[in-house]
This record gives C-alpha cells, sequence and structure tokens, in this order.
C-alpha cells in the first residue's frame, strides 16, 4: 500500500490535457493525483503504466442501500466519468446481490431489505447513474449487476470456488470487523468482502476488467479481491481509492440538517442541491472544485486565486453549484436554481421561476399554507415568522423594510389580490435583504 504522494509520473499524455510541467506532459494519473483522488494504491507504478498506455476496462460498485444515491456517491461518479474522458471503459456495478446484505458497518448489524425492494432501488440508481457516462464508442460504459452471476450460484459452489480462497484470520483483521466482534457480527456481514470480491474475479473473466476503485473504507474488501483475482490464477489488475471526504468542521460530507443530498430530484430538489454546493464553506471548495469539477487544472488555479483576492464574492462556490447542479440535473434545472437564488432576493424576475422551482426554494426557506380568506399583510409577515408580532409587522411596513414578491409593502392592513399571486397560487415574502418566506393559497 501506498499514498498519492509516492506516484511517479509517466510520460504519456493525459487525453484532452495540453498542460506541460517540468518538461513532461500531464498524465492521468498526474491529475487524479493533483486532484487528490488517488489515496491508496495497491501498486502506484503499474497503475501508471496501466492508466497511461492501451485502454482498459475498470469497475466501481453502488449498494442499493436506499432509493437513490446522495452527494457521498459523486466521488466514485466523477472519478468514473475522468477515467471514460481518458478512454478507459465503465462497468458500473449496482449490487443486486450484495445490496441484500450489506457491508459491515461501525456501529451494528444492518437491517436486510426484501429482496424486491432492493430490485426496485437497483433500477432507480441504474438509471441515476446512467447520465454520467457514454454508452457509445470505443470507450462505451456498461452496466452490470452482482445477482446475474450471485444468484445462481450454490451455497457449496460458492464455498468450494469463492470461500477456500480467504484465510479466515486475514478477514478478522478487517478494522471493521475487528472492531465489531466484542459487539458482534453476523456471518452475513462477516461474508460480504467474500461477495464483493467475487464481483472483481467475474468481471475480469466475463469483460476483461483490470482496475477496481472505490471510497477508502472499501480499501480492505478491494484489496481482497485484488488478492482472490490473484489467487485464481487470472490477472495482473490493479486497485485504487478514493479519500473519505470530511468538512472542514469535521462532519459528514453530502449532510445538512434536514438529512442527506440526495441525487433524486424528488428527494432533494434541484434547488436545495444547487443551495447545498453554494454554502459550501470556504474552507472546503476548492477541494470540492478538484474532486467534482471537470474544469481544467489551469482553471481551477485560477479561480482559486480569484476567489482568495474576493471571498466575499464566493466565485469558487457559484461556480462549483452551477456545474454539478447541472451534471446531475441537467442545464435547465441548474438555470432555474441560479435564476431562484436571484430573484428570491429581489436581483432577478420571480416570473422566470418554475412552479415546481418556486415551491422547493420556499419550501427551504418556510412555506405557510393559507386556506380559505387571506390574511394581511401584516398577518402574513407575523405568521410566516419574518417577524415576531403584528406590531414589529407594521413597523417593518412603515420603515420601507418588508417586501412582497420582489414590491415594497407600503400598507400593513392590505390584503393580497388574485393577481398577486405567482402561478396562481404563491406569495414570496421577505424581511429586508436576506431574509424571505413563503405563502402557498388554497382557495
Amino acid at each position: 500500500m501506498v499514498r498519492c504522494g509516492d506516484f511517479r509520473t509517466a510520460e504519456t499524455r493525459c487525453p484532452g490535457s495540453d498542460r506541460v510541467r517540468d518538461n513532461l506532459p500531464v498524465t492521468l494519473v498526474d491529475d487524479l493525483t493533483w486532484r487528490g483522488l488517488i489515496q491508496d494504491s495497491t501498486d502506484p507504478a503499474a497503475l501508471a503504466a496501466a492508466l497511461s498506455g492501451d485502454p482498459i476496462t475498470f469497475y466501481v460498485g453502488f449498494d442499493p442501500t436506499a432509493a437513490s444515491l446522495h452527494c457521498g456517491h459523486l466521488m466514485q461518479v466523477c472519478t468514473a466519468r475522468r477515467l471514460q474522458q481518458a478512454g478507459h471503459r465503465p462497468l458500473l456495478l449496482v449490487g443486486g446481490a450484495t445490496g441484500q446484505i450489506g457491508d459491515p458497518r461501525e456501529s451494528s448489524e444492518r437491517s436486510l431489505n426484501p429482496p424486491e425492494v432492493v430490485s426496485g432501488w437497483v433500477e432507480r440508481i441504474r438509471n441515476q447513474l446512467a447520465p454520467f457516462v457514454t454508452y457509445e464508442g470505443d470507450s462505451a460504459a456498461t452496466m452490470v449487476n452482482n445477482l446475474d452471476w450471485t444468484g445462481p450460484t450454490s451455497v457449496i459452489e460458492f464455498l468450494r470456488d469463492v470461500g477456500k480462497h480467504f484465510p479466515v484470520n486475514k478477514m478478522l483483521a478487517r478494522d471493521v470487523v475487528r472492531n465489531r466482534l466484542e459487539s458482534g457480527i453476523s456471518f452475513t456481514e462477516f461474508s460480504y468482502q467474500l461477495l464483493q470480491s467475487n464481483d472483481f474475479y467475474q468481471l475480469h473473466v466475463r469483460h476483461g476488467c483490470a482496475l477496481q476503485f472505490g471510497g477508502s473504507d472499501q480499501w480492505g474488501n478491494i484489496t481482497a479481491g485484488v488478492d482472490f483475482v490473484r489467487r485464481r490464477g487470472a490477472g495482473p489488475v490493479h486497485a485504487f481509492v478514493t479519500p473519505l471526504v470530511l468538512k472542514a468542521d469535521g462532519t459528514k460530507f453530502g449532510k445538512t440538517e434536514g438529512g442527506a443530498v440526495w441525487l433524486d430530484p424528488e428527494m432533494t430538489s434541484p434547488y436545495a442541491f444547487y443551495q447545498f454546493w453554494i454554502n459550501a464553506d470556504d474552507r472546503d471548495v476548492n477541494n470540492y472544485l478538484r474532486y467534482f469539477s471537470f474544469k481544467s487544472r489551469e482553471e481551477l488555479e485560477e479561480l482559486e486565486k480569484a476567489t482568495a483576492d474576493r471571498p466575499q464574492a464566493r466565485l469558487a462556490q457559484r461556480a462549483l453549484a452551477e456545474e454539478i447542479t447541472a451534471l446531475v440535473h441537467g442545464p435547465a434545472e441548474a438555470a432555474q436554481a441560479i435564476a431562484a437564488s436571484q430573484a428570491l432576493f429581489g436581483r432577478g424576475s420571480l416570473d422566470e421561476l418554475s412552479s415546481d422551482t418556486l415551491r422547493a426554494a420556499l419550501g427551504e426557506a418556510g412555506l405557510l399554507s393559507v386556506r380559505g380568506e387571506m390574511p394581511n399583510y401584516a398577518t402574513l409577515l407575523k405568521e410566516t415568522g419574518l417577524v415576531a408580532s403584528a406590531n414589529e409587522a407594521r413597523r417593518t411596513i412603515n420603515e420601507g423594510g418588508a417586501y412582497v414578491n420582489n414590491e415594497r409593502i407600503t400598507d400593513g392592513e392590505a390584503v393580497p389580490t388574485a393577481d398577486a399571486l405567482l402561478h396562481g397560487q404563491f406569495l414570496v415574502l421577505r424581511r429586508g435583504k436576506r431574509t424571505f418566506a413563503g405563502v402557498e393559497y388554497t382557495a
């Protein structure tokens, strides 16, 4: 095992890069290393040679443990996209078999989901992965499901063909297993490593797969797979892992107060997704850009410098949020999220926002439901929580600090008319420049 700083620079140009450093063309491994995407590797020199030579087939796996992937999965999704753009062939594995078992957790035994639920999640996640890669050309991606080869295998076949090659003492030495021995770990979770290792072997035999990568928490499983392929007399094969992404404050990346930031727009709206990135900590944003952006090194270094010179402009956050939202949800939804961010603070037209975007944005800020008779503006300001009392509402209005649909309110006793409702149902209330809430009206 070696660290990314131990990589040697190969002399083959990284596809799509014209940058030359120290009189040597920049390679794919150079770029991955500069971005901090290779934490550990089984053999850095062999990996550099493999990625700098003829195209190879690689795989990365995703277990369907929920109905959607989340932001934490983007590290692997974006890395797969990079490798394909460099000419290598992706196998995107969605674990219909391993998803029914679950990798051991540090905390406790996983709850097993019904097979039919896992099967539904497999299809949802396969659809989510589809836009990130191309399925045409010499480096065309292929979707695979490990249930295809695991499902038909009998217990006896599995124990003889797979289990025979795994020394139990090595399996017990894995950190997560060792830490769970006292509290207890089932044979089901203990056997997960065998299933994942067999995936690498099966993909090597079926598709010529020569590389697996994943998150650093998978290092033990991944290296076990490399060893298993060797023990079966196949190979050579390679592996590397990306680092665990943590926020500067020590909290887990991809989490907010409301929970995980999902890639499914029905679970996390494109507007909320955009806001997650736009609110990235200054201490984190440059790392996020290197991990997730497909801008060149020159562009990112220029952006880092511009951000350092004018931190209040949040140039890095804006560039990151726009690029990642467009990648995940498409340019049209990214444009709507940007427009909403501007319009809600009085810097754009609210009329240009779709009903779905407006509802999602107001839902993030606070959305008051009103049925029947509409209250006056002073009452609405109080009920939405923008002010603490009716008296404060009237004072705010009299001082010129209250707005409805970006128009200043002058009369707190006035009642909104039907014409004021955006899409026939919404009002956007704002106090001052930065605090807003919404009203959704139902007759």
